[in-house]
């Protein structure tokens, strides 16, 4: 269709080695509460910084506003944030079957422990789902994440055990970006030059990661390296209201 961005499965099929195709690769093609995909949205990067692509590209920056919305949205409904999205996506039915199964695999339906608080988050990319619930504590004035638990419908795992270091990997490279991953720019020069000025999450403080993979068949065959990514950021950032009462809606996270 003219007009339409190809699909996952036109770009392998074409061998596409152009990675300037719009929406696709910058998340504004997979935007799954609306009825038709959004064919274009406006770069809020600064252009006069030069950045370049990191893992999951543009889905990053679009789930963490989506999904941070949708939960506000549900907060002002007055409705369970989980409910909430199965009624808006009751025409998507792999989201609903994701969101059914990390609800259940994360007990979002039981109490937390004290001092705790659950977050979801769910997002489509590179032709995979991935919902995610993070459970968040508060410690020493910065947010603390004891557990994800992550659902993945990549349509058919080839390698389970790929697809589950997948997401493990994918959840740790999110958690970094949404607690540390600030770059300043000061007169012209970045002020984090080398590791010591920005931190990686490390493994003391990565938090468990439980992993269901949900078949969804041969037609719906997705990748893989990077949709464990964008989920992660906005499902941490959802719980931290029940704890502080306050939202985040900027990165990295500032409480």
């Amino acid at each position: 269709e003219p007009g339409r961005p190809p699909s996952m499965r036109e770009l392998v099929t074409m061998r596409s080695t152009d990675w300037d195709l719009g929406p696709v690769w910058t998340g504004e093609a997979e935007l799954g509460f609306l009825p038709s995909p959004v064919e274009e949205l406006e770069s809020l990067a600064p252009r006069e910084i030069i950045a370049g692509y990191w893992r999951s590209v543009g889905h990053s920056y679009n789930a963490f506003f989506t999904e941070s919305f949708i939960d506000e949205c549900a907060a002002a409904a007055g409705k369970d944030p989980i409910a909430f999205r199965l009624a808006l996506l009751r025409h998507q039915p792999r989201f609903n079957k994701l969101l059914e199964v990390v609800a259940e695999k994360s007990g979002w339906y039981t109490p937390p422990a004290a001092g705790v608080a659950r977050g979801v988050a769910i997002a489509e990319s590179f032709g995979s789902i991935v919902a995610q619930v993070a459970e968040v504590q508060i410690a020493d004035g910065a947010p603390r994440v004891r557990r994800v638990t992550c659902a993945v419908d990549c349509g058919f795992a080839v390698n389970p055990d790929i697809v589950a270091a997948q997401m493990e990997s994918g959840i740790v490279f999110g958690l970094t970006a949404a607690l540390y991953g600030e770059i300043s720019v000061k007169r012209g020069r970045v002020e984090q030059a080398n590791f010591p000025a920005y931190p990686m999450l490390r493994m003391a403080d990565t938090p468990r990661i439980d992993v269901h993979i949900v078949e969804s068949g041969l037609e719906h065959l997705g990748g893989i390296g990077e949709p464990g990514t964008p989920p992660i950021a906005p499902a941490v950032c959802n719980a931290i209201p029940r704890l502080t009462g306050k939202r985040i809606r900027s990165l990295p996270i500032r409480l």
